[in-house]
């Protein structure tokens, strides 16, 4: 046997030929001189990471999947910002745009795909651009810092997640899709609707059946035109409308191409020594996207170059996971219905959960979850399997249980599992690679599954189940490593605050440097956090850190999906006056309001509102803010009560109206609702409120964490009392007890479940305890000012709603 080793070149730096790599140094680790030629200046890093980078969540290093040292401990010569131009398939050479040539015994074409740009007239105006790299993403970052509105061309999974990214840099940002719904190729026109509301909810605007015409503006773009005539301002454009494999060295060198490079199941092209893998090969006429086909494709491959036995490749049954800011959408297989399938739907739109299953033959085909995707997996691998599943079909569509699936919750599901089910779709990997990675790896943990498998190092939406099996294969021996508030720091809600104290930090920049945050600018997550717990420690020291809030609480008004915003003026307790009524309608009139509508918390919404008339609105009203768009006190419901009601036992109202006047301006870890009903009959939905106070014959019965959301959660009773007065004391005592000891953004109704009705019982029974807590609250409140009238009071401030003007670029 020789020990010349082969040249093996890779073109395209990217995750398939990367991951194909990978695979070929642990099964033949001495058998290539390996050279890598990638176009872009950077190591291996994961794409799909991109959408975190660009909402702040990650930076460029939390994404590299391999660094420089990778490569050079395993032998790799490495061309970073190399265009393979040419490929000499007689002489085995390949050259590069900057005179590098480099000879080969066995080649792979990894060179992905390209962004599909649409031929508009226009196109190539600056602010134009796609959403496919980490460059694009960088384009996207600088933009938000001087421009303001911005159009994602493209409903689908790419779009979407660039639209988001936008949204948490501050722009307004509105999705253009030709079709009717969106992610028409990952979902139904049912569960595509729900996404669509809950992403407008969070200020995502959509124009529907829209067909772009032309980009406006001169040097920069103004503007979208679309074929109804219709014209939409823009400062920036992202076209993410589909990707189109880079076939352009291939076809030059004379290598079979149709819409992608043609390979056989074993990844070879028709020229011998060549293969293709990846976005740009096309297998059995398909050409992929997603992560989990190209990795095994990769596998192929690499049994193939290092002389293991492989079967081949034989195509993939596809699944897409998508998380959007909190949404779960999960999909596979035909999910649309065919000639000669059915299908079986189940729709809870209170609890916004969808669920839809295709059958054929008895066989699931296709599969769709929307709010609820913990049944993915098993679906998926019934889809894959093509097993018989005549009699369970009531049970696949209610929630898998033991009789569907054998056992398939916990660590039994995953017991049964085959060693050949994906487990991470992101990295394809399989349950079999990670429990190898356990019982002959020596993982121990989360973190070194990570590491050596690649499971979880994506969307993390499967750490769930490496940890299931991490605990399965390794039992005793496993170890949890612990978490912190976000990916920046390894550090718990509790610790934070306790360091806080400890050492009296003061700002958030200062808590990042001093306790060691790996991104030394903190994200979207625990910037927020840290605000509100330095808030909350230091209320008459802290200077709040607006740059630290989302877009609502920065400019103290929801925003809409148009982009305008929606002004609630405080009525206390749901009372208002003729005087004030004709305040708000003349105010509505004067600023041309397009809507006026009554909120479910009995207060009067003004919509439609542009920024720059805000300041200029309240100061026009003259009432102070309702506080409709903050992590604080909305409102106080209340009922007639004994004022009129015949059934009514206690003044609701005049309750209702001492509880919002002494806590209004309140910061708290998430928004906090209450709610006084006169009587038993809680007419004032006391009893989903955050604090709830229902009358009763000689007093009131308290209630606590109670949620009228998307999770309904009905209170559990803290207690009763007999005076006006006390119902003060218990709740300045629970509101503050809560504000000290809650997790950021931690609703009471999660919160209460979480450390128990006992141990808050057991915290407020003590009345010296009880009257501390209404101390600090009082305190706190007593700093607090409104900030509608501080804006419209100090010019300073009023600056930031003054619209962007540019001069026009020749």
């Amino acid at each position: 046997m020789s020990d010349v080793r082969k040249k093996l070149v890779l073109v395209g730096n990217g995750m398939a030929g990367v991951r194909a790599i990978e695979h070929l140094l642990k099964l033949a680790p001495d058998a290539y001189e390996i050279t890598i030629f990638g176009s872009e200046p950077h190591p291996n890093y994961n794409r799909i990471m991109l959408s975190s980078v660009l909402a702040g969540g990650a930076d460029m290093n939390d994404i590299i999947i391999n660094d420089l040292e990778w490569y050079r401990s395993n032998g790799i010569r490495l061309y970073t910002g190399h265009t393979v131009t040419s490929i000499d398939t007689v002489n085995r050479k390949v050259h590069t745009d900057k005179g590098v040539e480099a000879g080969y015994d066995e080649l792979i074409l990894a060179t992905g795909s390209n962004p599909f740009m649409l031929p508009l007239p226009g196109a190539d105006k600056e602010g134009v651009i796609a959403f496919r790299d980490i460059k694009d993403t960088q384009i996207m970052q600088e933009t938000a810092k001087t421009h303001r509105k911005a159009l994602v061309i493209g409903g689908g999974l790419l779009g979407l997640e660039a639209a988001r990214g936008l949204l948490h840099l501050g722009m307004e940002v509105s999705v253009v899709h030709i079709n009717e719904y969106i992610m028409e190729r990952q979902l139904d026109e049912a569960a595509a609707v729900m996404l669509q509301k809950e992403l407008e909810a969070q200020g995502m605007k959509f124009l529907l059946k829209k067909q772009s015409e032309a980009i406006l503006g001169k040097k920069r773009v103004k503007g979208l035109l679309f074929a109804d005539g219709e014209v939409a301002e823009t400062d920036l454009i992202v076209m993410a409308v589909g990707i189109k494999p880079n076939v352009e060295l291939a076809r030059g060198s004379g290598i079979h191409v149709n819409r992608g490079i043609i390979v056989n199941d074993y990844m070879e092209t028709n020229i011998p020594g060549i293969y293709a893998v990846g976005e740009c090969a096309e297998h059995r006429g398909i050409a992929y996207g997603l992560v989990a086909p190209l990795y095994e494709q990769g596998a192929v491959l690499a049994k193939r170059l290092g002389g293991a036995q492989t079967e081949g490749y034989a195509g993939s049954v596809t699944s897409t996971k998508l998380k959007v800011s909190g949404v779960d959408v999960f999909s596979a297989g035909q999910f649309i219905e065919q000639p000669g399938s059915r299908s079986l739907r189940y729709q809870d739109e209170i609890e916004g959960v969808y669920k839809k299953l295709v059958i054929q033959e008895d066989k699931l085909i296709g599969a769709v979850l929307f709010g609820d995707t913990s049944d993915g997996a098993p679906l998926f691998s019934l889809i894959k399997n093509g097993e018989n599943i005549r009699g369970k079909e009531k049970e696949l569509l209610l929630g898998i249980s033991s009789d569907a699936l054998g056992s398939t919750k916990g660590p039994n599901r995953l017991e049964a599992m085959a060693d050949d089910e994906i487990i991470c779709g992101c990295n394809g990997v399989s349950k079999g690679t990670i429990a190898e990675a356990i019982q002959s790896g020596g993982c121990t943990s989360v973190g070194d599954i990570k590491a050596c498998t690649k499971a979880s190092a994506s969307c993390g939406g499967c750490k769930p189940m490496v940890e299931g099996l991490l605990q399965l294969y390794a039992g005793d021996k496993a170890v949890k490593v612990k978490e912190g508030i976000c990916g920046c720091t390894t550090l718990g809600r509790d610790e934070i605050v306790a360091e806080i104290k400890r050492m009296k930090l003061m700002t958030v920049k200062e808590v990042m440097h001093v306790l060691n945050w790996n991104n030394e600018e903190g994200c979207t997550k625990c910037r927020p956090s840290l605000n509100y717990y330095l808030g909350m420690l230091w209320p008459d020291e802290y200077v709040d850190e607006k740059e630290s809030r989302f877009t609502n609480e920065r400019y103290h008004a929801n925003i809409q999906k148009d982009g305008t915003y929606s002004v609630v003026p405080r009525i206390y307790g749901g009372i208002t006056t003729p005087a004030d009524l004709i305040k708000i309608a003349e105010v509505a009139v004067k600023f041309d309001v397009p809507m006026v509508k009554f909120t479910g918390g009995q207060r009067l919404d003004l919509l439609g509102v542009k920024k720059e008339d805000l300041p200029k609105m309240w100061e026009e009203l003259d009432m102070p803010s309702g506080h409709a768009y903050g992590k604080t006190l909305r409102t106080v419901k209340t009922c007639v009560g004994s004022t009129f009601c015949r059934f009514g036992t206690q003044d609701s109202i005049g309750m209702g109206i001492r509880l919002e006047k002494a806590f209004e301006r309140l910061n708290t870890p998430s928004k906090v609702k209450l709610a006084v009903s006169g009587c038993p009959r809680n007419c004032a939905e006391a009893t989903i409120k955050d604090f709830g106070v229902v009358a009763i014959d000689g007093g009131w019965e308290l209630h606590i964490g109670g949620n009228g959301g998307v999770h309904v959660r009905a209170t559990d009773l803290l207690c009763v009392v007999k005076t006006d007065d006390e119902v003060l004391e218990w709740a300045s005592a629970f509101l503050q007890y809560y504000r000290e000891n809650a997790i950021w953004n931690e609703r009471t109704s999660t919160w209460v479940e979480r450390v128990g009705l006992e141990s808050i019982k057991q915290a407020l029974e003590n009345r010296e305890e009880r009257l501390a807590l209404k101390e600090r609250i009082e305190a706190t409140l007593a700093l607090t000012t409104d900030p509608w009238k501080q804006i419209v009071n100090e010019p300073e401030l009023r600056k930031n709603f003054t619209p962007i003007t540019e001069p026009e670029t020749v």
